[in-house]
């Protein structure tokens, strides 16, 4: 019976590349931005996550045991533990504090059977200000031009928005938690139907109505909010989220931005800016974030903060779903052969190429190997010949040099 490791597909080499030049491009983007990479444990303790709400769902997380017999989680999220970090090691951050990361989360919550996905994101620890959010949602904007997506909405909402209707209400969370799932999948009839059932005034259920219509451009967005008596109730929500949209128009970047008061993040912990990018062909967000001013007080200290995610995993398939992948010519290896007698001037050639970027594969030919046609440069190493073969042309060096410039003048 063959064993079942032997039925596991190999990973598709290109796919890999234009993964890590995806990565790269993000880091890059982010370190324009003054963020510095940072990493946190892949096993957690499950006390940090366990007895708080807000933190998340410990159903979803993956669980182990250790030797002396202490619970442990595989790293669900990346918020809560870098703020648990600054949280130790600062108490409260008194300067701006950036931090990007690249790493894995795990949990049942994924579909397909996943249990891993790739995050890249950042954690701006600062206090509160509108050109403070506007600066880390035009990152996000600038990372979704840098992978070359022609076309994305990113949706801006405010966590205070729905907080401040649900303050009118008096409700309790087993009562707030259909509404909420109505809200976030529009289903105005049903939830017209169960608003009919609460015990709250009918002024905050016309606008608890109205909130899945909060949406599309800005200035239209805020006009149907005043039109619908909503601006009373949650002036101080809709005054700070113009003033970061505000910001963000000095970027010169609102082409893609959306008003969604109706956005409602899983993530229990956001408590003002929360915002959401979609690129087109692809139904679920690509990136997900927002402000979290209070989940540094769960670790007793006060530490601001707005951060991202974007899923790799996910922003990888648009890109290939755009045909955004492009050629890897620099990673296609360079055969370099040769026979015995002139092993040593072919090592030599070999080792210059690498030290300047290109990938080499060498062989003698008295291994009765022949050249593979996936090496579109093959540099063949003779007594008193040197020959560099590209296709079908075939062209004689003498040095290492030449070489070098005959594959910057093909692209190779």
């Amino acid at each position: 019976m063959m064993h079942p490791l032997l039925h596991t597909p190999y990973l598709d080499n290109d796919l890999l590349q234009q993964r890590d030049k995806m990565v790269a491009t993000l880091k890059q983007r982010f370190k324009t931005y003054g963020y510095q990479q940072i990493q946190t444990a892949t096993l957690e303790p499950y006390d940090l996550y366990v007895g708080n709400p807000k933190i998340g769902n410990t159903d979803e997380m993956i669980k182990v045991m250790d030797t002396s017999g202490k619970v442990l989680v595989l790293r669900p999220d990346v918020t809560i533990p870098i703020t648990q970090q600054i949280a130790t090691a600062h108490m409260n951050v008194g300067e701006d504090t950036r931090l990007f990361y690249i790493m894995d989360v795990f949990g049942y919550r994924f579909e397909d059977d996943q249990k891993q996905r790739t995050q890249a994101g950042v954690e701006y620890f600062s206090n509160r200000t509108p050109a403070g959010d506007a600066e880390v949602i035009a990152l996000a904007i600038h990372i979704l031009k840098d992978c070359g997506f022609p076309e994305f909405k990113l949706e801006i909402g405010h966590a205070g928005f729905f907080r401040a209707l649900l303050a009118q209400a008096n409700l309790s969370n087993e009562q707030i938690a259909p509404l909420q799932t109505y809200i976030q999948t529009k289903n105005i009839a049903e939830m017209v139907d169960y608003l009919a059932t609460l015990p709250i005034q009918e002024t905050v259920k016309e606008a608890m109505q109205h909130i899945p219509f909060l949406y599309g451009e800005p200035n239209e967005v805020m006009e149907g909010i005043k039109q619908n008596g909503l601006n009373g109730i949650v002036q101080a929500e809709l005054t700070y989220l113009v003033d970061v949209y505000n910001s963000i128009q000095a970027y010169g970047l609102t082409d893609h931005i959306v008003f969604n008061l109706g956005l409602i993040n899983d993530m229990n912990y956001y408590s003002d800016v929360i915002f959401q990018g979609f690129v087109n062909q692809v139904g679920k967000p690509v990136v997900m974030g927002g402000r979290y001013d209070g989940l540094g007080d769960y670790f007793g200290a006060r530490i601001p903060a707005i951060g991202f995610a974007f899923d790799v995993d996910l922003l990888l398939h648009a890109a290939k779903q755009h045909g955004l992948f492009t050629t890897l010519k620099e990673d296609e290896p360079i055969a370099v052969s040769y026979n015995i007698s002139q092993q040593k001037e072919a090592l030599a050639i070999a080792l210059a190429l690498r030290e300047r970027g290109y990938a080499v594969v060498t062989y003698s030919t008295n291994d009765n190997r022949q050249a593979a046609s996936k090496e579109t440069v093959h540099i063949i190493c003779e007594t008193d010949s040197y020959n560099l073969y590209h296709g079908e042309q075939a062209i004689s060096f003498q040095h290492i040099s030449e070489v070098i410039q005959l594959l910057q003048e093909r692209g190779s």
